[in-house]
């Protein structure tokens, strides 16, 4: 078989045409190309730009709620020191009440000794009527007070008269064979005290 090499002379035209339409229009290739990478970037933007919305819509939210328990936990613990406050202001008035109360009722005994008088009788009303071996005990000053205004009341009902220096003026303490009543200004205020829940001894 013999070989033969065909010119371009010897193309048809149209083969012509066929072979150079092979390379032609080379621009719009690239414009094509151009145009597919710059889609490309366009939704590959798109798509980082939702995820980015969405993520830092999220941590909004989370950082929302974070500054919330804080507010709230701020809130709580003012709320606490608030009530600690009112707590000690409270104790504090009671407190003062409490010394106003006992410095009150010295002054009183001092200005008014014949309150030992109704200290007595309330002392005496609070034993059975039926005493044996009944004697009040008294500061001194009171039982001569006593003596006087009462002597012969409690000596027809029985009861005899003791003095102990040691019980402070305005207390007494009443005593029989069965029963005992501690009157004295210390037990006095110690049942006054904690009938309001506190612990404030007497002091002279």
């Amino acid at each position: 078989m013999s070989s033969t090499i065909i010119t371009k002379e010897q193309l048809t035209a149209f083969e012509r045409w066929e072979l150079a339409s092979f390379d032609l229009h080379p621009d719009s290739k690239r414009r094509s190309s151009v145009a597919e990478l710059e889609a490309i970037r366009q939704q590959a933007c798109d798509e980082g730009h939702a995820q980015g919305h969405d993520a830092g819509y999220a941590a909004g939210i989370q950082q929302a709620r974070t500054e919330a328990a804080q507010i709230h936990a701020l809130l709580q613990n003012l709320q606490n020191a608030l009530n600690q406050v009112d707590e000690q202001l409270a104790q504090s008035l009671l407190d003062l009440s409490l010394e106003i109360a006992r410095k009150m009722v010295g002054e009183n005994l001092q200005v008014k000794p014949e309150v030992i008088l109704k200290i007595v009788s309330d002392a005496i009303g609070g034993l059975p009527h039926f005493n044996q071996n009944a004697h009040l005990i008294l500061h001194p000053d009171d039982a001569e007070l006593v003596r006087k205004q009462m002597g012969e009341q409690l000596s027809q009902a029985g009861w005899k008269i003791f003095t102990d220096a040691q019980i402070k003026r305005g207390g007494c303490r009443v005593e029989t064979s069965h029963s005992q009543v501690d009157a004295t200004l210390e037990a006095r205020w110690k049942r006054i005290v904690e009938s309001i829940g506190q612990d404030k001894s007497w002091q002279a």
